[in-house]
C-alpha cells in the first residue's frame, strides 16, 4: 500500500488530477513557460505561413494554441487558490 506523506496542497480532483503533481506545485511558473511557448509556437506558424508551408503552419498553430489554453488554465485555477498563510 502506497502512503503519500502531506504535501500541504489541496487534493487534486477533477480535471486538475490531469495536472502532473510537479507542475501543481508550482502553477504559476508552469502557466507563465506554457504561456510562452505557446508564443513562440504562433511565431513559428507566421513564419512558416510567410514561406507556404501550410502543413507546419497548421501544426504550429494547433501547438500554440493548446499552449496558450493550458497556460491560461494553470493561471486561472492558480488565481482561485487561497493564499497560503
Amino acid at each position: 500500500m502506497d502512503v503519500q506523506p502531506d504535501s500541504g496542497l489541496p487534493p487534486k480532483i477533477g480535471m486538475r488530477s490531469l495536472i502532473p503533481t510537479w507542475e501543481y506545485r508550482h502553477l504559476r511558473g508552469s502557466g507563465v513557460t506554457r504561456m510562452a511557448g505557446g508564443g513562440v509556437a504562433a511565431t513559428a506558424a507566421v513564419v512558416c505561413l510567410s514561406y507556404r508551408a501550410y502543413g507546419w503552419a497548421a501544426l504550429f498553430s494547433v501547438l500554440g494554441a493548446l499552449n496558450l489554453g493550458g497556460g491560461w488554465w494553470y493561471l486561472t485555477i492558480a488565481r482561485a487558490a487561497t493564499p497560503r498563510s
